[in-house]
């Protein structure tokens, strides 16, 4: 999959899928669909549902960064719109439209974790079969670009949109102004079609990034992977510790994430671990993770360490894939280590007992 964080290396004609797609959860999966040449295979829907690390980087390619001080500035030059071209000229090609930073951290300027950092929602786009991910630098100039500017300046022109995919609640342009109804009148003015989708609702209420969150912050697992449509995954390398756990006989790796991935309640967790050395890239191997500050022994520093259930190894240095299977109980503090080491033993047999 191609990605870019400039217009002037994207690749043209295309089809459009545009939001901002935090989680890339099945409401944002319904707003993509549209502007697939075909409906995801069942393999591919598979593959994604499981996916458990981000596929080398070499998959990956273009020009960007996760940095905003790296991302090449955009200028929003008047464009005309080209003339579509005859037959048998280039199939567009499935692109997602998303904005970097998120516009909300841009106006508050105050940092906004994800739910899905840069590479994650790449690797799950791509096995969805999007073919090119372009992240619009979100600055002052294009906060301040009109509603008709953007959709015939940087859509029809820069980007030459066939066909634009959003959900019913889409609101761009100056001050947010631009809606679905002005997006539909302009487009379809040059020809371009345009999806509105409905908003998916999940138990009677809409499926959105910010329930997922509410639910993180509950840990409501189960509630997370309906709305998702997969389990909730923590990406990170293993990294040296303390090695308390060790010396309490549970032996744990300690995880290293993206600073930008958004957490879930401190708490212990049952988990299925992906990327252990020997081990299929797709066999989990069954664990317990302790997210928190760890009371009875530090108390300061919050960490994240996962316990692989009747395994042993060498995991330093190894990317590892957790992905959360439920909430065994808050984190406490313990009188002694006795005490914390009894506990430890109770939250294997939970999670052997749910995985």
């Amino acid at each position: 999959m191609w990605i870019t964080s400039s217009l002037s290396t994207a690749h043209t004609p295309t089809d459009i899928a545009l939001g901002n797609f935090d989680g890339v959860h099945l409401g944002h999966q319904t707003v993509i669909r549209p502007i697939l040449p075909t409906a995801p295979s069942d393999t591919q829907v598979l593959a994604a549902k499981h996916l458990t690390a981000p596929p080398e980087l070499a998959t990956l390619r273009g020009y960007s960064d996760r940095c905003p001080f790296l991302l090449d500035t955009c200028d929003f030059e008047a464009a005309t719109p080209p003339a579509y071209p005859p037959p048998g000229a280039p199939s567009p090609i499935p692109t997602v439209v998303t904005f970097y930073p998120h516009p909300q951290e841009f106006f508050s300027g105050q940092s906004r974790p994800w739910l899905t950092p840069l590479e994650e929602k790449a690797a799950f786009m791509k096995l969805l079969g999007v073919r090119q991910l372009v992240l619009l630098p979100f600055n002052t100039e294009l906060a301040n670009l009109p509603p008709d500017a953007f959709v015939k300046e940087v859509l029809l022109g820069r980007l030459q949109a066939r066909h634009i995919s959003v959900g019913a609640d889409f609101r761009f342009g100056h001050r947010r102004q631009g809606d679905v109804t002005l997006l539909k009148h302009l487009a379809e003015q040059q020809g371009t079609q345009v999806t509105v989708v409905d908003l998916a609702h999940q138990d009677g209420d809409r499926i959105s990034s910010s329930r997922i969150r509410q639910a993180l912050c509950a840990g409501d697992i189960d509630q997370v992977q309906q709305l998702m449509g997969r389990p909730y995954r923590l990406l990170g390398r293993v990294v040296e510790g303390q090695k308390l756990g060790r010396q309490l006989g549970f032996p744990t790796a300690n995880l290293q994430v993206p600073p930008e991935k958004f957490l879930p309640r401190t708490g212990v967790y049952s988990a299925w671990v992906y990327g252990v050395p020997g081990h299929a890239a797709d066999q989990g191997l069954p664990a317990v993770m302790n997210l928190g500050v760890r009371p009875t022994v530090d108390g300061q520093n919050q960490s994240i360490e996962v316990h692989l259930l009747n395994w042993q190894g060498d995991l330093y240095g190894q990317t590892l894939t957790v992905a959360l299977k439920g909430f065994l109980r808050p984190e406490q503090r313990f009188d002694s280590l006795d005490h914390l080491k009894a506990q430890i033993q109770a939250d294997c047999a939970a999670a052997l007992a749910v995985l």
